[in-house]
């Protein structure tokens, strides 16, 4: 059925506009932004067929993070999808991620790890390549600055204490908190982790900057090392 053909109620431009873009379906909304169909199928059959490419990426059924993933010439491998459009669904994709990233940090003050998980979480637990950040702070543990250290690898083969420390030393700050996620979605930390983990704190005690702490970010969970007595710091009351 073309999509002329269908109820008003039914079209998916009409059925936001009289209830809500929450009431339509993943292929519903894809469906809006791919805009036209072809003489054989419409606009939402098309949106199933991008659906459909999720099995390939092994995501479960209405995960979308697939779409982030995958590339421009795997949408316009499906008959109706253009570089346009194929450019157009990326650009949304992009927009996506970066409305999920964290405004306002700063002066925000930290109490405890979860404070960090919370304020990185949603930006850090869909990227498939490793992201080291630095989270410093002040006297009184308010943010002054996140830094993006490292995007991709791992930490420990990618980044040298100095790296994070420089910053933190730069702008004479006391304080800081090391994060980065696992895109495996588990956030254990791995031995590896930890292991650079002693070797930061160390070089931070010679260099007079406190680590609070080092989270690591998984799927919806996250991992304090402070409170798995990796860290050994001499600071009382600070991330528990």
């Amino acid at each position: 059925m073309k999509m002329k053909e269908l109820p008003i109620s039914e079209r998916p431009y009409e059925k936001l506009e009289m209830y809500g873009e929450s009431t339509l379906s993943n292929a519903e909304l894809l469906a809006i932004i791919i805009k036209n169909g072809t003489k054989e199928e419409s606009s939402v059959m098309l949106a199933q067929k991008i659906l459909s490419l999720r099995k390939n990426q092994n995501c479960k059924e209405d995960n979308l993070r697939f779409l982030q993933e995958i590339s421009i010439n795997e949408l316009m491998s499906i008959h109706g999808i253009g570089k346009v459009k194929a450019i157009q669904l990326k650009a949304v994709c992009e927009l996506a991620k970066r409305i999920s990233r964290p405004i306002d940090l700063l002066k925000r003050k930290i109490t405890c790890p979860k404070d960090v998980a919370n304020l990185f979480m949603d930006e850090l637990k869909v990227e498939k390549r490793e992201i080291v950040k630095v989270v410093i702070l002040d006297s009184q543990n308010c943010i002054l600055k996140v830094q993006t250290i490292s995007l991709g690898g791992t930490i420990s083969a990618q980044i040298e204490p100095k790296d994070i420390l420089t910053e933190a030393i730069k702008i004479g700050a006391p304080k800081m908190i090391l994060l980065h996620n696992h895109p495996s979605g588990d956030a254990t930390p791995s031995r590896a982790d930890m292991q650079f983990t002693k070797r930061l704190e160390e070089a931070s005690v010679i260099l007079g900057v406190q680590l609070l702490d080092h989270i690591t970010i998984g799927d919806g969970n996250y991992r304090s090392m402070k409170a798995m007595m990796v860290l050994q710091n001499q600071e009382r009351n600070e991330t528990k």
